[in-house]
């Protein structure tokens, strides 16, 4: 059973950093996507990133050049290195995964539904 663990939210002021990190277990050895998604109160869920298994990577529009994901292949760990926060990037922050044969992407290449998610890291940026 996949799963997948968050570490690493809390509170920084506008321009600062927070580093996320997710710890994955349980996957088969068919080919699937990992990433992560968040979702603010009064929104519904937004991709973040995501990166296949060959390490292709996607980033949405409103985070490209700010965020960066990276992956320790030998710990299965999965970051997301973020720079320059605004608050409007204030959400619950989840890793997210799905098999490639269950993928639908969305025009930023990211994953339209993330079949396994994690329980969520809060990131809140005040102004």
């Amino acid at each position: 059973e996949v799963q997948l663990v968050e570490s690493g939210g809390g509170s920084v002021q506008a321009g600062g950093s927070l580093k996320l990190s997710c710890a994955a277990s349980g996957f088969t050895d068919a080919a699937y996507v990992i990433g992560w998604f968040r979702q603010s109160p009064g929104k519904g869920i937004e991709g973040v990133s995501s990166m296949s298994r060959s390490g292709a990577t996607f980033y949405s529009v409103s985070v490209k050049g700010r965020f960066t994901m990276s992956r320790d292949g030998a710990k299965n760990i999965l970051y997301l290195d973020m720079k320059n926060l605004k608050p409007e990037d204030t959400a619950i922050y989840y890793c997210g995964a799905t098999y490639v044969i269950d993928l639908v992407v969305t025009e930023d290449g990211l994953p339209a539904i993330w079949a396994y998610s994690g329980q969520g890291t809060q990131v809140t940026v005040s102004s």
